[in-house]
C-alpha cells in the first residue's frame, strides 16, 4: 500500500486510524515518504513492513545505510540515479533495492519539486501535481516544452537490471487505467520469463513492445539511467502529452466536439484533449459518438466524429487516446475468495508443551500438552512448523506472519502436527471474533504518547544562508551558513548539498572533515543521507529540513532520535500548519522567511538558461551548476513571509537580497493541497 505523501500535524490522527485499518489487512509493506509515518509504523505497527518511496530521495549508499537505521527493509531508489551509479551502490546496500522501469517521468528529483505547488498550492509531494512541467514556456531565445520528459521504458534491459542485484521492478501507475496495467505488466512479465540468450527472445520482445504500444504513453527512453539519455530526455519542440494522437478539434459545442479521427475509435475508449499551451486537459471515457449524424460504436480512420461530452473543450485542442475499453472483470472478481482476517502467530515448542500466541488479537496463548521424543535423524525445524500452521482451515481467518521457535531437537510425526494445527484453528474460530483483530491498542498508545510530547520553548538566534561576496546578516548575532565547499573565516554553519552522487561521497566526507577541523560545529542537511555522514562527529549541532520535508511532530521526534537539534519547517506549509507543527515540536522549528527556493532540480539537460516565463505570466530563472551537473529552477519573485511567534527565523540570501522589490508569500496564506 502507498502512503508516500507529506503529512501535516493536523492529519496525524487520521493517518494512525488509516494505519490501524491497514494492520488488519496485513499488506506486504507500506511505501512511505514522510519520516513521521516511518516512525508511526515502526513504533506502533511493527507488523507492517516499511518500504522507502522514491519520494524519500535516497540516491547513495549513505542514504541506504540511514534507511536501515530507520527500520526500512526496501528502498525504491531515486529515478535520476544512473545504472553506473547503481552498480556502485547495490553491493554496499544493507536493504533491498527497487527501481523504476516503465512509465511517465518527473523532470525533477523525486520529493524535491515545488513547481506545482508554486502554481497554486497543489503539491506534487502530496499527490496533487498539476504537471506544470508539461506546459509551454517562453524565453528570449524561443519557446517550447522545456521540462517535459519522455517516458521511461527498460523492457530491453531487464537482464542488466537483474545482474545488478535489483530485487524488484516498479512500474509507474498512479491514476492509470486497467488496460494500461494489464498491457505493461504482461509485457514485463513476458520478458522477465524470457532470458536474453533464448532462441525466441527476439519474437517475445516484439510481442512485448506491441503490448506496450497499446499503453498509450509518450516516446520511450532510458530516462536518467545513462548520461546520454538524460541529455536527450527533454524534447522542447514536442508537446509532452501522453497517449496516441487521434486528431485535432475542428468544432467545439456545449454538448461535444467534432474532429477527424486518424485511427479506429471505439465507445469505451478514453480520450484526453490537450490545449496547445500544454496545460492539463480534460480526460473522459467515450460513451456516445456520431458519424454523419448516425450513432455508432466504432469510427474508422478518416471519419469525421462528433463525440458527446459535457466538458469545455479548447478549439484546436489535440485529441489523444489514453486508454482502451477494459475487459469485463466482474466474473473474476466474484470468483475471488472472501477476504480473511490475518493473525500473526508466535509458536514455541518444548518437550512437554506447544504454545501458540496470537500477536494481533486480545486472546490468551493457546497451549497443548504433549511428550516429545528426542530426534535421532529428522528433527522438527521451524520452517516446517511455520508452513504447517499457515494452513488455516477457516473462511474467516488466515495466517499472517508466523514465527516459530523450537527449544531442542525433537521428532514430531506429520499426523500429530496436522492434528494440533486443526485443534488450534478450531479453538480460534470458536473464541475469536474477526472484529477483535485490530490495532486499537496501537492507536490508544499513540494518543497517550502524543499527549506526552513536550514542545520546545527554546529561543535561538536566526540563521542566514549566504554565498561568498554576497549580502550578509543584518543581525550581528545571526548564524552565518554557507555551502560546505565554500567555507571561509566568517562561516558558523555549513550546508550539505541536497544531492550527492555515489562517486562524490568521499569528496563530500572530506569537505565535512575539513570544516570540522576548522572548528565548525554546526551542520545543516537538506537530505537524509547527510545524517549518516555526520553521525560520528562529536559535539555538533545538526539542523535538518529543506528537501527532507518536516511537516509534523512525528518527523521531528524521529530526527531528534537521529541526533538533530533543530528543524526547518517544510516550505510548502501554510500558516495554520506551521503553527500546529510548532505547538507540538520537541525541537526548535525554523521558518523560511526570505529567499528564492529551488522549485525544480534535475540532471536532465534543460533547453533554457536564465529568465523565462509561462503563458500566465509567471517568471522563473534557470541556472546550470557545473559542479554537480544539476539545473535548478527558481522563481523570479522572492518569497517573503511574516514572523510567526515561537518559530526561529531562517533567511536564504544565496539568490536573494534584503531588498527585492515585489515579493510573494507562496502558500503562507492559502491551504496547501
Amino acid at each position: 500500500m502507498t502512503l508516500n505523501t507529506v503529512i501535516k500535524e493536523q492529519e496525524l490522527g487520521e493517518v494512525v486510524h488509516y494505519l490501524s485499518q491497514l494492520a488488519g489487512l496485513n499488506p506486504d509493506a507500506v511505501i512511505v515518504q514522510d519520516l513521521g509515518v516511518v516512525r508511526l509504523l515502526r513504533e506502533y505497527f511493527p507488523q507492517l513492513g516499511i518500504h522507502a518511496s522514491t519520494q524519500m530521495g535516497i540516491h547513495n549508499s549513505a542514504g541506504l545505510a540511514m534507511a536501515q537505521r530507520l527500520g526500512v527493509s526496501r528502498v525504491i531508489v531515486e529515478r535520476q540515479v544512473t545504472l553506473d551509479e547503481l552498480a556502485l551502490i547495490v553491493p554496499k546496500s544493507p536493504v533491498e533495492l527497487e527501481m523504476f522501469v516503465h512509465g511517465a517521468l518527473c523532470c525533477s528529483l523525486s520529493g524535491q519539486c515545488l513547481f506545482s505547488s508554486w502554481h497554486g498550492g497543489s503539491s506534487g509531494n502530496r499527490g496533487k501535481c498539476k504537471q506544470p512541467c508539461r506546459r509551454r514556456f517562453y524565453s528570449k531565445t524561443g519557446n517550447g516544452f522545456f521540462f517535459s520528459a519522455q517516458d521511461l521504458c527498460m523492457i530491453e534491459h531487464l537482464d542488466e537490471i537483474r545482474a545488478l542485484g535489483i530485487k524488484s521492478l516498479k512500474i509507474e501507475g498512479r491514476l492509470r487505467q486497467p488496460d494500461y496495467v494489464k498491457n505493461v505488466v504482461s509485457a514485463y512479465r513476458l520478458m522477465l520469463d524470457t532470458p536474453k540468450d533464448s532462441s525466441d527472445y527476439g519474437k517475445r520482445l516484439g510481442e512485448a513492445r506491441n503490448m506496450l504500444a497499446h499503453s498509450c504513453g509518450r516516446k520511450w527512453s532510458m530516462g536518467f539511467y545513462t548520461k546520454e539519455s538524460a541529455e536527450k530526455l527533454v524534447n522542447f519542440d514536442s508537446l509532452g502529452a501522453s497517449g496516441v494522437l487521434f486528431g485535432r478539434i475542428e468544432d467545439a459545442r456545449p454538448n461535444g466536439f467534432l474532429f477527424t479521427t486518424s485511427k479506429r475509435l471505439h465507445v469505451g475508449d478514453r480520450l484526453r484533449v490537450q490545449p496547445q499551451t500544454g496545460d492539463e486537459g480534460p480526460a473522459f471515457t467515450v460513451t456516445k459518438m456520431f458519424v454523419k449524424d448516425h450513432g455508432t460504436m466504432t469510427a474508422r480512420p478518416g471519419d469525421k466524429v462528433f463525440v458527446c461530452c459535457d466538458k469545455d473543450m479548447p478549439y484546436g485542442g489535440l485529441v489523444f487516446k489514453i486508454g482502451e475499453s477494459p475487459g469485463d472483470y466482474s466474473a473474476r472478481v466474484e470468483a475471488l475468495p472472501s477476504p480473511r482476517t490475518r493473525l500473526n502467530l508466535k509458536i514455541e515448542v518444548k518437550q512437554d508443551q506447544l504454545s501458540v500466541q496470537v500477536l494481533n488479537a486480545p486472546v490468551p496463548a493457546w497451549e497443548q500438552a504433549w511428550e516429545l521424543t528426542l530426534a535421532e535423524k529428522h528433527p522438527l525445524n521451524a520452517a516446517t512448523l511455520e508452513n504447517v500452521f499457515r494452513e488455516a482451515d477457516s473462511t474467516a481467518f488466515a495466517a499472517g506472519q508466523v514465527e516459530a521457535r523450537i527449544h531442542g531437537l525433537f521428532f514430531v510425526p506429520a499426523a500429530v502436527l496436522k492434528n494440533v494445527r486443526r485443534e488450534f484453528w478450531t479453538h480460534i474460530k470458536d473464541t475469536l471474533n474477526p472484529a477483535q483483530v485490530a490495532a486499537g491498542d496501537a492507536a490508544a498508545k499513540f494518543k497517550q504518547d502524543y499527549r506526552n510530547i513536550i514542545p520546545s520553548k527554546a529561543m535561538l538566534p536566526e540563521t542566514v544562508a549566504t554565498v561568498p561576496r554576497g549580502e550578509g546578516p543584518a543581525n550581528p548575532d545571526a548564524i552565518r551558513a554557507i555551502n560546505v565547499y565554500e567555507v571561509n573565516k566568517y562561516t558558523n554553519e555549513v550546508i550539505l548539498p541536497e544531492f550527492c552522487s555515489e562517486d562524490r561521497l568521499n569528496s563530500l566526507s572530506g569537505a565535512i572533515a575539513s570544516a570540522y577541523a576548522r572548528g565548525i560545529r554546526r551542520f545543516r542537511t537538506p537530505a537524509l543521507y547527510g545524517l549518516e555522514l555526520l553521525k560520528d562527529l562529536k559535539d555538533i549541532q545538526i539542523t535538518a529540513g529543506g528537501n527532507l520535508p518536516v511537516a509534523n511532530s512525528m518527523t521531528v521526534l524521529e530526527l531528534q532520535r537521529l541526533g538533530v537539534c533543530k528543524v526547518l519547517a517544510h516550505i510548502e506549509l501554510e500558516a495554520a500548519a506551521l503553527r500546529a507543527l510548532t505547538a507540538h515540536s520537541p525541537l526548535p522549528v525554523e521558518l523560511y522567511r526570505l529567499g528564492r527556493p529551488v522549485l525544480l532540480i534535475t540532471r536532465a539537460r534543460i533547453p533554457v538558461e536564465g529568465e523565462f516565463r509561462d503563458s500566465r505570466g509567471n517568471e522563473f530563472i534557470a541556472e546550470y551548476e557545473r559542479r554537480d551537473g544539476m539545473t535548478r529552477i527558481f522563481p523570479k519573485k522572492v518569497v517573503s513571509v511574516p514572523r510567526l511567534p515561537g518559530m526561529v527565523d531562517f533567511y536564504d540570501l544565496t539568490r536573494a537580497g534584503w531588498n527585492n522589490g515585489e515579493t510573494v508569500e507562496f502558500n503562507f496564506n492559502s491551504e496547501l493541497q
